[in-house]
């Protein structure tokens, strides 16, 4: 095992070379593809979000990173901080691979009680919980090489030290056994592990962080299971407009999603401090529709939430790794790879269809929006221009827009350039969905899966008005629809930035209540 991570650490010298020459030259690239307003790293390699919580005013994310080189790599856990969810700070690299193995995915909580017994008497403890992934047990073909292990910060996540009992939940004999997620169930007075094993959840229980029982298992023959399992998260929300309390299991999956690849289904039921059991309201919706989707983008995959929240406050706020496993590897970016989604608020509702699972922009983001004069009540016949070069900056963009829907009739906005690259999203009554087309939308021939196929987004109710809030970065897009009941995010990678926006109907009429445009300020 030394010697595998020498190995990891001279090769790293050349590849650190390698992302310096390529700083030097990739001016272009950052000017076109560096998102004005998504956390990237400054360089090299980053995928899922990890041990997010917040403590004194900022929102600390952890996430998956290789230092050495712009594919994914020996993992490490990279850190950044925001005091608002829109300006990020990137920190030291918190968690490094050491002689038990990489530093894959986990979460992080506030040990307010102290009951693992890390705190100095000053300031509560931070716990991460991750999985060592040993990369010698999985070359010889061993299925026990992933494990549960925690470290420790007395310093709000400033540094880090591991518990020398790791690990903590040994490797009971599964292939795929990661992800630790952890919550605190205040009613049983117990720390609650969320584990991704293959093809279902595991749920362990602990008292002090160090000594966990297993306590059930979910998720067989439920859901969606074209991939394996990862990155689940539980936690109870509150049923908008009553005292209705449910719990939450988020429940990734690669490959398998909606649209091919990576993406991230969900759960709602009730957890009795051991086991997690289906509402039966939703269980009807699943047997309807398979699998209940977050996010019907092809790029919002292992996201996860914030822990921590103060009670005053009361939201439930998630991010998610804005990429796709299909073809995360070959975008072209050549300095990092990879962004996150905004950060999001998701409430749980229920009326005549069952429960769901909505997100909406936190409004932190919303806050840093200043919007043009909103247009309304009007009635075009032909394309209807949104937005040019003069009235927005359309890599940096917030729209939203009501419009009365025909049924007999489709929707189309194109977003453009003079380049002639095309991303097509929009509203197919046929198929009463969401689409987004990127098949002509600049760079496409990295990967066959990319632009393949177009991507569809289930809508709940079709009510003769679609009320759409669309997000443009430079290099993606995020709409949020029946007040973020449907939602798509994917990325696009234009040959110059794109400049135009305009809606046309299938039969050239157009009714459009309201518009407004607006641009993200930092």
């Amino acid at each position: 095992m030394i010697l595998l991570f020498s190995t990891v650490s001279n090769c790293g010298d050349e590849k650190k070379e390698k992302t310096q020459e390529l700083a030097e030259k990739g001016g272009g690239e950052e000017q076109l593809y560096r998102p004005n307003f998504h956390f990237t790293p400054k360089n090299n390699w980053m995928n899922d979000p990890n041990g997010m919580f917040y403590l004194d005013g900022a929102y600390h994310l952890f996430f998956q990173y290789y230092p050495d080189d712009n594919v994914w790599g020996p993992m490490h856990w990279g850190h950044a901080v925001s005091k608002d969810l829109v300006n990020w700070d990137e920190k030291e690299i918190a968690l490094f691979p050491d002689s038990l193995g990489y530093i894959f995915s986990g979460s992080a909580v506030v040990d307010q009680l102290n009951t693992s017994g890390f705190g100095n008497g000053t300031i509560p403890p931070v716990i991460s919980i991750f999985t060592y992934h040993d990369p010698k047990g999985e070359q010889e073909d061993r299925i026990d090489f992933q494990y549960q292990a925690i470290a420790f910060s007395n310093d709000k996540g400033e540094s880090w030290t591991k518990y020398e009992g790791n690990p903590v939940l040994p490797n009971p004999g599964i292939k795929d056994f990661r992800d630790p997620k952890v919550v605190w169930d205040a009613r049983r007075q117990q720390w609650v592990m969320a584990l991704a094993t293959y093809s279902e959840t595991y749920f362990y229980g602990s008292k002090d962080l160090k000594s966990w029982s297993f306590l059930s298992s979910f998720g067989k023959d439920l859901g969606a299971h074209g991939g394996v399992w990862e990155c689940p998260d539980l936690f109870p929300m509150r049923v908008t407009g009553s005292e209705e309390t449910k719990w939450v299991l988020i429940q990734s999956l690669n490959p398998g999603s909606a649209n091919g690849g990576s993406g991230t289904q969900y759960f709602i039921g009730d957890f009795d401090g051991k086991t997690f059991s289906l509402d039966p309201d939703f269980k009807n919706q699943l047997d309807q529709h398979k699998a209940i989707w977050l996010d019907f983008g092809r790029d919002n995959y292992a996201g996860v939430t914030w822990s921590n929240i103060p009670k005053e406050d009361g939201r439930t706020l998630f991010i998610g790794w804005m990429s796709n496993w299909d073809y995360a590897q070959v975008v072209p970016t050549e300095t990092w790879r990879s962004a996150m989604t905004i950060a999001r608020e998701l409430i749980l509702e229920k009326d005549s269809l069952g429960y769901k699972l909505k997100s909406i922009p936190a409004r932190e983001f919303m806050d840093h929006v200043n919007y043009k004069p909103e247009q309304r009540n009007l009635e075009i016949d032909g394309p209807f221009k949104i937005a040019g070069p003069v009235e927005a900056n359309l890599s940096n963009a917030v729209i939203e827009i009501s419009f009365k829907t025909d049924t007999k009739a489709n929707y189309t906005f194109e977003l453009s350039n003079d380049f002639g690259n095309i991303l097509k999203f929009g509203l197919d009554n046929q198929k009463q969905s969401l689409f987004i087309d990127r098949q002509n939308s600049g760079k496409t021939e990295f990967s066959q899966k990319f632009a393949s196929s177009i991507s569809y987004g289930q809508l709940r109710k079709m009510e003769g008005e679609l009320e759409l809030l669309i997000i443009l970065d430079k290099t993606s897009i995020e709409l949020f629809a029946e007040g973020g009941g449907t939602v798509m995010t994917e990325i696009f990678f234009p040959d110059e930035p794109m400049t135009h926006l305009t809606l046309t109907a299938s039969d050239n009429t157009l009714v459009i209540k309201s518009v407004a445009v607006g641009q993200l300020e930092r």
